[in-house]
């Protein structure tokens, strides 16, 4: 080969170009300056308002924030690591292409990496990345904002090219693949999506190895596994820093253990059963792989003139116009399965599953086992609690498992397995060949198991239909209490059902054309009528429009909005601007307008009770589900009713834990002035007393019954900081607040005698530091969440610095792998061009 053949590259010129010009047109609004609104972006900006900010202002990072949950590590919300280079390389990847234009690209070229890895043809792996990268799901993930599960699923194909490359032989270029974009798999920072990809390396090193061991080639498969050792241990070496403090931090997060025995059966060394559970695919709702809206489609899907409940409402004597606004606003959903939610299915296409089918039949060898078991693997673990056997064993005994939530996002594996599985089939019946007989039954017999299915589906659409009981019900009851008579109600839900069945069955017959179309245009090149240029130009253009304008129902232009809108994402209230007056740097806000536990409104302006956030802390998470909700119905019921400015303060000060956590405004009102809480307890305080507990347990449900403003709760394994020492009266004791910075804290404090002092603040026990006098000193858990240290007699000046040394001892190590990393690669292609100009 020469190296300026052009005829060589002109497929991956042509690949590298249709990809970009694919992105940008389906995300064309980039182009007019619009933006796409995203949700958890959005509620991201309120999370790390505080951290943005103080970056900003000081070319620090924080790495602790207060603005949610009263305080917490900074990690999981936002973190700069300067010293991972793979960093810059990340943006340069995307080629500057607009947001969320660059995932979709990564998307394309990840795949387009694994097929010629693979020896597919070219032009074949642009129609493969094509299928892949535009499976459903993750275009529904870039609307909901979930950028960081794009980028990782984005990178999963090129990891698995770099290490089928190493144990192909090529262990230099293979090792070089593997690294560097395993670096980039780790620097998009979503672990669930990472830890999917090493279940799909797990299972393929099982079968190289069976395959290694029956062709003798042990001693090969070997020396590949300790070079990708080698290439993955540099590449966590890029990311050390991020996956360091991860690991530390997860230990005292809801996906850590948990000291408390409440509850025990629900309880995984992880995240409890029922939240890991929650999102799980339903068995029959995995239909949605071949048939995109089999369940109902989005949770939000709204319907139209053509509905049977348009018509039940027009027959009830509800005037057209009226009829066809009702219709669209209704508080009912059509989708049917039985996840609390869904803003789109797991559709992989029709045609790819036709593909995937066929390709069964045509492919053997160790890679159809493989990404077989691996798409199987992926449905039984996204059903979930509906299939508990299969779930419990994974929760119980596969390390790691039980620290992520909503298991259908393993659907991810499918999505990947499924395509590539479909493409190598189709690799092996246009380069290899399988025999025209042989092709024309292998056709017939996938044509025959998925076109009778289909067929099934559209004569007997309820064959599989089981709508969500308590869903239903929940619509039912939301439609009287709106104001719907209940036998129209019940004719509602009625005509729903109805709907559902006719989605159903639109939407098999959509998928039996495209793969009758599929069907046909293999049929003819297999028969000689057809040039494979042509055929392959059909299945590409079919996979195009099968999958364009399904993605198109869950992500349109819609979606965009002009960037001036996003730039300010939250409104202050009437509420807020009081709070924001307030020119005391430190105290919390109560926002009851909202889903406390699920805003990020709140944490955008104040110091927040509440937040929004995955991997709150285990203890405060606690706090909230025995302490602080009961405490919030408590007030609640109070205000709900007829109350005075006497029984406010009467439940206001039974409020212990919101007092201790200086709830200093409560917003019942977004529209007028706070509620302010006499009671808080403020920055920190000194007690009377303190009280020893033998547990969690007891620690935590004791709260209720102490008034934390006189004593304090310590667990005895805090026993020797209060060794030989007693609380004294101290009546003129003191205790200020002077200074914030959400990574430091100081005090001013006076007393005749030594006194405990309760600081208003979360425990963390790694990273935080106290001084007196500039001098180190011990501080230790107090109340469930608080900090608490004695304070010896006299004027003295207090602080609390957050400076985890991880994060510093990290980012030394990142730098010096990543530049090991850097120089792999290019030693990998300077090795490639000198041996191909040789060559040449």
């Amino acid at each position: 080969m020469k190296l300026n053949d052009f005829k060589h590259f002109y497929p991956y010129l042509v690949g590298i170009v249709l990809f970009i010009t694919l992105s940008l047109a389906f995300f064309y609004p980039v182009l007019q300056g619009k933006r796409l609104v995203q949700g958890d972006i959005t509620r991201f900006q309120g999370m790390a308002k505080e951290i943005v900010d103080f970056r900003e202002q000081t070319g620090e990072e924080p790495l602790w924030t207060n603005n949610m949950f009263s305080g917490m590590p900074a990690y999981m919300t936002s973190v700069k690591f300067h010293n991972n280079l793979m960093t810059y390389v990340d943006r340069y990847l995307g080629l500057g292409l607009p947001h969320p234009a660059d995932y979709v690209f990564i998307y394309f070229l990840g795949f387009f990496i694994l097929l010629l890895v693979l020896r597919v043809n070219p032009w074949l792996s642009i129609i493969g990345a094509m299928a892949f990268a535009f499976s459903s799901y993750f275009f529904i993930i870039l609307e909901a904002g979930h950028n960081t599960k794009a980028a990782a699923i984005g990178y999963m194909a090129p990891v698995l090219a770099g290490i089928i490359l190493t144990y192909r032989g090529r262990y230099l270029a293979g090792a070089a693949l593997t690294a560097f974009f395993l670096a980039l798999e780790l620097r998009a920072n979503h672990l669930q999506i990472t830890y999917y990809l090493l279940l799909i390396v797990i299972f393929f090193g099982i079968f190289e190895l069976a395959d290694a061991i029956r062709n003798k080639g042990l001693t090969k498969f070997l020396k590949a596994t300790g070079v990708l050792l080698l290439a993955a241990f540099l590449a966590v070496g890029t990311h050390i820093t991020s996956l360091w403090i991860t690991a530390d931090h997860s230990r005292f997060t809801t996906r850590g253990p948990s000291e408390l025995t409440l509850d025990e059966v629900n309880k995984t060394s992880g995240l409890d059963r029922d939240y890991i559970t929650d999102w799980s695919y339903g068995v029959a709702e995995s239909f949605t792989l071949l048939i995109p809206d089999f369940a109902g489609g989005a949770s939000s899907s709204s319907l139209g003139e053509n509905s049977k409940v348009y018509d039940v409402l027009v027959e009830n004597n509800i005037p057209p116009q009226q009829a066809k606004q009702y219709v669209r606003q209704l508080p009912i959903s059509v989708y049917w399965g039985p996840q609390p939610f869904t803003s789109g299915p797991v559709y992989v296409g029709a045609i790819i599953i036709f593909f995937f089918v066929l390709a069964l039949f045509v492919v053997k060898g160790k890679y159809k086992w493989w990404l077989l078991a691996v798409t199987i693997l992926s449905l039984f673990l996204a059903w979930g609690k509906n299939f508990m056997v299969f779930t419990d064993f994974f929760l119980d005994y596969i390390p790691g498992y039980n620290k992520f939530r909503a298991v259908s996002m393993t659907m991810v594996i499918a999505e990947l397995s499924i395509p590539l599985l479909a493409m190598i089939g189709l690799a092996k019946i246009f380069q290899d060949g399988t025999g025209k007989e042989n092709l024309k039954k292998y056709l017939k017999y996938s044509l025959y198991i998925l076109g009778g299915l289909l067929l099934l589906f559209i004569v007997f659409p309820g064959l599989f239909y089981g709508s969500n009981i308590e869903s239903d019900a929940y619509y039912r009851s939301q439609l009287i209490r709106v104001g719907f008579p209940e036998t129209l109600a019940n004719a509602i839900m009625s005509a729903l059902e109805g709907d559902r069945l006719r989605i159903l069955r639109m939407d098999a017959l959509r998928s039996l054309i495209f793969i009758l179309l599929s069907f046909g245009a293999i049929w003819l090149w297999n028969a000689g009528r057809l040039k494979m240029v042509y055929t392959l130009l059909l299945i590409g253009f079919f996979i195009f429009i099968d999958m364009w304008f399904v993605n198109r129902r869950y992500l349109s232009n819609d979606n965009f909005v002009r960037k001036s809108k996003l730039e300010q994402p939250f409104i202050p209230t009437v509420a807020d601007n009081e709070i924001l007056k307030d020119k005391d740097p430190n105290f919390r806000v109560l926002n009851l307008t909202v889903s406390t536990f699920n805003d990020a409104a709140t944490s955008y302006f104040h110091k927040s009770i509440g937040g929004y956030h995955g991997a709150k802390l285990g203890r405060y998470q606690e706090l909230i589900e025995y302490q602080i909700s009961p405490e919030i119905r408590k007030l609640t019921t109070n205000l709900s009713g007829q109350p005075t400015p006497e029984s406010v303060n009467r439940t206001l000060a039974g409020l212990p834990v919101l007092n201790m956590l200086n709830t200093k405004y409560i917003i019942i009102n977004p529209q007028s002035a706070p509620l302010e809480n006499p009671f808080a307890l403020g920055n920190a305080w000194f007690v009377r007393d303190y009280r020893m507990v033998g547990n969690a347990d007891e620690e935590l449900t004791s709260l209720a019954a102490i008034d934390p403003a006189e004593t304090a709760l310590v667990d005895q394994r805090f026993a020797s900081f209060l060794e030989k020492f007693a609380i004294q009266p101290d009546s003129v004791a003191q205790i200020s607040f002077l200074e914030y910075a959400p990574n430091h804290l100081k005090y001013a404090t006076r007393t005749n005698s030594d006194q405990l002092a309760v600081f208003s603040e979360i425990y963390y026990p790694n990273g935080w530091t106290a001084y007196i006098d500039g001098e180190p000193a011990d501080h230790f858990r107090v109340n469930y969440v608080l900090r608490a240290m004695i304070i010896p007699a006299g004027e003295h000046s207090v602080e609390f610095i957050f400076r985890p040394e991880i994060y510093y001892r990290g980012e030394i190590i990142s730098l010096i792998s990543s530049i090991v990393l850097i120089i792999l690669v290019l030693g990998a292609l300077f090795t490639g061009f000198r041996k191909t100009k040789q060559e040449a």
